[in-house]
């Protein structure tokens, strides 16, 4: 099966060496990147709690963890910076399990060969059928849902809309992450008037 969380090589040989540590710390990798520039690599790590939560210090705590076990390996030959973070509200989608939990949101999908004349894709997930993913495509003339082979994908992330933004939002006020009273109440003004 087709895996977006690590896709070259060297990426999954370090997803490999780091997913036991970060599993046993309670969190699940989302994504494994190497990327370099003719100034600098960075290895960009992101991860998660199974429900999908994670906290500056938890970043912090899997950057020591896996630090220590990549000076041991040492699977990357040039200097580095190490990365790691949420996978953020607009989220890249790695695991078919991703597009489930996602379902009804908007996601723009890119397969490594054409498909009807096509890679890209942009729409509503409509859920998984055995090993595809199901997208209600926005570009028609009528509402088509197709299925997409997991295998066949080479990128996939969410939209960033103002609905998936108020689910998270949300979510993190149900989870108590986020507590109203430290806010202020925010005005919005316009040309000078208050609305």
């Amino acid at each position: 099966m087709n895996d977006l969380i690590a896709k070259a090589a060297l990426d999954r040989r370090i997803a490999d060496i780091i997913t036991p540590v970060i599993e046993d710390m309670g969190f699940e990798v989302v994504r494994v990147r190497l990327q370099k520039s003719a100034k600098e690599t960075s290895l960009q790590i992101m991860a998660q709690r199974p429900d999908g939560t994670i906290e500056v210090d938890d970043c912090g705590a899997i950057s020591t963890a896996i630090s220590a076990v990549l000076d041991v390996e040492d699977p990357i030959v040039e200097a580095y910076d190490l990365e790691v973070s949420s996978p953020g509200i607009d989220r890249p989608l790695t695991r078919l399990k991703d597009f489930e939990q996602w379902e009804g949101y908007v996601a723009k999908l890119e397969t490594t060969e054409l498909i009807d004349g096509r890679r890209r894709f942009k729409g509503a997930l409509a859920g998984v059928e055995d090993d595809e993913v199901l997208i209600t495509l926005d570009d028609q003339a009528e509402e088509i849902t197709i299925g997409l082979k997991f295998d066949w994908l080479s990128d996939a992330k969410l939209v960033l809309t103002d609905e998936l933004i108020r689910e998270v939002l949300r979510g993190r006020k149900d989870k108590g992450q986020i507590d109203e009273a430290q806010f202020d109440e925010v005005e919005t003004i316009i040309d000078g008037d208050e609305e």
